[in-house]
């Protein structure tokens, strides 16, 4: 592919997922490769340039300035990818003079609050550094084993998650054993080696891959092979590529703007429709939403929110009509009082604690005529939870028993295979094995997921509920699908958040206590089928909607791609 072509289509592929990080990616790539700046046959050739490196540097070891060092020839399977005639292979020894630093000992005082700046390799940031967080002594600097760095040496983490940042001096300063500088000789452009070394970022985390702590070492970065554009070349190429940063700044900047206007009118949207007076207020905000939904989404994750609407709506009771023919939940209500002293009187239930009338101050929104506020509890009189044995670190196979995890009923689906099995030693418990429709909550979950609940479509034999999953069992005047809508509601989300125990925000519990107490809108049971009709044909939709823009995506994706290979093409895929 011609680069101008790309140059061309250059904010279309900022489009792409994650497009802007890939495009500046590919700019230091193009870059090292000579594919980014044309080539100029006036330029003094870097094998000219080489031979006066080769001479500085003998002269700066005459001169004791430098120590000797000697590099292997490089060899073809060394080699990344091709490079322009006038390039040069070198190892980055060859170009500048490089160090790295030492912690003075910190049980030394004298060692610290010197005037000398002294970086860690958490300081480096891809740019011009400054002003350090700590300073050494003079003392420090005569006694132990530090490099004072000169103004605009380029610098290179070499340990743990830092590995590869790097920086450039814009002070004299010394750093730490977990840095590395290089001071560049004449002819080398300290802005190139800095871009270099981005480039090269995959390449450095890959060699020092494998230890407890990736590292990679002096003795590595010295070694490794590099291509070396003419000096007049190098200075084009970093104008090109400030040049294409800046861009990518403005366009990441411009998409921010993007999705921050995207987020204010998704957001106005919702508001509409969860402040509708009736259902075709409701249905008319729905199709506005519907036909500016590529101004509204850009993205499958901002469907989440929308899902989250259609659940507050229909337990709201504004996502279908009510229907005067219904019987009211006061009626409803009554029946199911009824049943329970009916099985309480044969012993199937236990009595549960007396459930207190819902107070004004606890209801959180109005509802239609003809529902009513109850305590779940009042619906759900039993709620058990199962056991949790230590099993084996895997899921179950065949005819094994397994014991859920909580992740089975975290994400609105039921997932069987989200189980680890039972060991062979220990005797099963079937009076907890999933059944087919079953209500099953988690106890104990992060604080956005405690209390998620699923209703268990299909599942596979064998299977128990552990004790941090609950099952709940229902009146027979109850439709569960709806209540699963609640549940999962942002009003039961707040109601779990709220009364939640635990100080970590990693794992909270719910007790069934506070389950019992919830406070549930009881619509009446025919209006509850529909509210489930209902919300079952928008998450339809919805579905199609993040199938379009996954779509979309995707091709955007393989867009990006498809370019990535033709600049390469004659290349290495990647550094």
């Amino acid at each position: 592919m011609n680069p101008d072509v790309f140059f061309k289509n250059f904010e279309l592929l900022a489009d792409a997922p994650n497009g802007v990080q890939k495009l500046r990616e590919l700019i230091l790539q193009l870059a090292v490769m000579g594919k980014l700046v044309g080539q100029d046959p006036n330029d003094e050739p870097a094998s000219v340039l080489l031979e006066k490196i080769e001479a500085e540097k003998k002269r700066q070891i005459k001169e004791k300035l430098i120590r000797s060092e000697s590099f292997a020839p490089i060899k073809e399977d060394e080699l990344f990818f091709k490079i322009p005639a006038n390039w040069e292979w070198i190892r980055l020894g060859q170009i500048g003079d490089w160090g790295a630093g030492s912690t003075p000992n910190r049980k030394n005082p004298d060692y610290y609050d010197g005037t000398t700046k002294w970086f860690k390799s958490g300081e480096l940031n891809d740019g011009y550094i400054i002003e350090s967080e700590e300073k050494i002594t003079d003392l420090a600097l005569k006694e132990c084993s530090l490099r004072l760095n000169k103004k605009d040496d380029v610098l290179i983490a070499m340990y743990g998650a830092t590995i590869g940042k790097v920086a450039i001096l814009d002070t004299e300063a010394t750093t730490n054993q977990a840095v590395c500088a290089c001071t560049c000789f004449t002819g080398v452009y300290n802005r190139y080696l800095f871009f270099l070394l981005k480039a090269y970022l995959k390449y450095f985390a890959s060699q020092g891959a494998g230890g407890a702590q990736p590292n990679i070492s002096r003795i590595k970065i010295v070694n490794t092979v590099a291509p070396l554009p003419p000096l007049a070349e190098q200075k084009r190429i970093v104008s090109k590529v400030d040049e294409l940063m800046a861009l990518c700044d403005k366009l990441e900047a411009r998409r921010q703007k993007k999705q921050e206007i995207q987020s204010k009118l998704n957001s106005a949207a919702l508001d509409k429709m969860l402040s509708a007076e009736n259902q075709e207020e409701f249905e008319q905000n729905w199709q506005r939403i519907c036909e500016n939904f590529d101004i509204l989404y850009d993205n499958p994750e901002n469907v989440g929110k929308l899902r989250q609407a259609i659940l507050q709506l229909a337990v709201q009771g504004k996502l279908v009509e009510q229907n005067p023919e219904d019987e009211p939940a006061s009626v409803l209500i009554e029946k199911i009082e009824a049943e329970e002293k009916k099985l309480l009187k044969e012993g199937k239930i236990q009595k549960a604690k007396n459930l207190q009338t819902v107070d004004v101050e606890e209801i959180p929104y109005n509802i239609p005529n003809g529902w009513l506020w109850i305590r779940f509890g009042k619906i759900a009189p039993h709620i058990e939870a199962g056991w949790s044995p230590m099993c084996e670190k895997r899921p179950k196979e065949g005819e094994e028993w397994g014991v859920l995890k909580i992740s089975a009923v975290s994400w609105d689906v039921f997932n069987p295979s989200e189980n680890k099995a039972l060991p062979s030693n220990l005797n099963p418990r079937p009076e907890y094995e999933v059944k087919p429709n079953d209500f099953l909550m988690s106890r104990a979950n992060t604080s956005e997921l405690v209390g998620k609940s699923v209703i268990v479509e299909d599942t596979i034999p064998k299977l128990m509920i552990s004790d941090k999953v609950l099952r709940l069992f229902f009146s027979s005047y109850s439709f569960k699908k709806y209540y699963n809508i609640f549940n999962n509601s942002q009003t039961a989300r707040f109601y779990y958040a709220k009364e939640a125990s635990g100080t970590s925000s990693s794992m909270k519990n719910i007790s069934r206590e506070v389950i019992y107490n919830m406070p549930v809108p009881l619509p009446p049971l025919e209006e509850q089928k529909r509210i489930f009709v209902k919300v079952e044909q928008l998450m339809g939709l919805c579905d199609e909607l993040e199938s379009k823009l996954r779509k979309s995506r995707e091709d955007s994706g393989k867009l990006m791609e498809t370019v990535v290979r033709g600049l390469l093409e004659g290349g290495a895929a990647e550094i």
